[in-house]
């Protein structure tokens, strides 16, 4: 008689780079002859891949992780979260394993001893991609760990540790396998992008017979020979991320940056231990401008940090309206365990956030409205995310998935997912584009 092969249910929660993680154990499991199941009833334990980075996301982890355990019984949870230990046994003292961020082994060497591995694992061999959690035309290509920075309102360093960048031999064998496979577009994340191979001094790697520093711009310039879209994400503002902009203007890498600039006011940003050269900032923006005329540039900022008055705050509207970001996303701040901002004095009453948020938004969607108003009647190449009886739904090079805005296409054209058409744009709004297939 066969023995029945064990089922594993895993949640994901939290940013791309948890993603990978996820997709990273469940690989491995996979390759080991488990099977992977999608409802917590069906399956023989479950693994939650929790968020921790502020109280909401918590909230969320914690509340995932006691529905699994309501439904199924067997939990094993990894994350970052999973580095709060005892705020998660507090809560749910019966799950059955914790480890931290892309502790991999921790959370294998967890599901052995509760489902042993399967005798007959030879004719479960993944494809050379593994297992991936993304649509098939698109993936996240993770390519360090950890951060280096002290933000005072972050404690990333704390889950994830020091930077530690990832081979970039293993990182192109990776990205080669995905287009491979069929992938379309390549996101590249990590904590602090621009900052890939600081810690290793840079150093060269073989890669085909070739020697390959270490480093953001070499790492970008091989990438951008493989046949799809290469996007940056999460790219601190370094000097020689200028060196990025004549990939882009090339056409090797996607003229699109994700810099998270954070504020607009040198005091805040000093006061968030940030870069605080907002000047510097707004020359390099306009050199790359110059150089690449259609750069795409995104960018979160916080408001209601601590200490932040009207004048601080006016200064950040300001910037933005100076810069003229293409895409921009805003939180409020949020106190996070174990940050050192908690302990900085005059404290933002929440409604004052919620008002300064808006605000914000208001002043960001009318930016939005008018760079988009810009795009009616030109003709672009659109990559499509879904396509469904209403509507089908592609983004351009100006749009990461996910966060930002969509091609609104009408629905009676013989189109599939992970096409790249040319469209010409019909109209706007405030976040999105209109366009017919030409």
């Amino acid at each position: 008689m066969n023995t029945p092969i064990p089922k594993i249910g895993f949640v994901s929660l939290g940013c791309p780079k948890n993603l990978v993680d996820s997709e990273r154990i469940l690989t491995t499991l996979k390759q080991q002859g488990y099977q992977l199941c999608d409802t917590y009833a069906a399956s023989d334990l479950v693994i939650v891949n929790t968020c921790g980075f502020i109280d909401s996301a918590v909230e969320e982890s914690l509340e995932t992780i006691g529905d699994a355990l309501a439904e199924n019984g067997k939990v094993i949870v990894t994350g970052c979260l999973g580095k709060d230990a005892d705020k998660i046994r507090k809560v749910h003292p019966k799950v059955l394993s914790i480890s931290g961020a892309h502790d991999y082994q921790a959370v294998i060497n967890a599901v052995h001893q509760v489902l042993p591995k399967p005798d007959d694992t030879f004719a479960r061999i993944l494809p050379a991609q593994g297992v991936k959690l993304t649509p098939k035309h698109y993936a996240y290509l993770k390519i360090s760990e950890g951060c280096n920075h002290h933000c005072r309102f972050c404690i990333i360093p704390q889950f994830r540790g020091k930077l530690d960048s990832y081979p970039i031999g293993n990182l192109l064998n990776e990205a080669r396998n995905l287009v491979e496979s069929g992938t379309r577009e390549i996101l590249v994340v990590s904590q602090d992008t621009s900052a890939y191979g600081i810690d290793k001094k840079y150093r060269a790697d073989f890669w085909q017979n070739r020697l390959i520093k270490t480093k953001i711009t070499d790492l970008s310039r091989e990438l951008g020979d493989l046949q799809a879209w290469i996007r940056l994400m999460y790219v601190y503002p370094y000097p020689h991320v200028s060196d990025l902009i004549p990939l882009m203007a090339d056409g090797l890498i996607l003229p699109y940056l994700d810099m998270p600039l954070q504020h607009g006011s040198e005091r805040i940003l000093k006061l968030m231990r940030r870069p605080a050269a907002t000047e510097k900032v707004l020359d390099r923006i306009n050199e790359w401008r110059k150089a690449c005329p259609d750069l795409t540039l995104r960018s979160t900022f916080i408001v209601g940090y601590p200490s932040e008055t009207e004048a601080d705050f006016q200064m950040l509207l300001d910037f933005i309206e100076e810069a003229q970001l293409d895409r921009v996303g805003c939180f409020t701040y949020s106190p996070v365990k174990g940050a050192s901002a908690n302990d900085l004095p005059d404290q933002i009453d929440e409604a004052i956030k919620q008002d300064r948020l808006e605000r914000f938004m208001l002043k960001q969607a009318e930016i939005s409205k008018q760079k988009l108003k810009q795009k009616v009647g030109k003709k672009t190449i659109v990559l499509i995310d879904e396509v469904t009886a209403d509507a089908i739904i592609g983004r351009t090079q100006d749009n990461a998935p996910e966060i930002d805005g969509q091609v609104i296409i009408p629905p009676e054209w013989d189109i599939e997912v992970g096409d790249f058409i040319e469209v010409k744009i019909t109209s706007s709004d405030t976040h999105d584009l209109f366009a017919e297939p030409i």
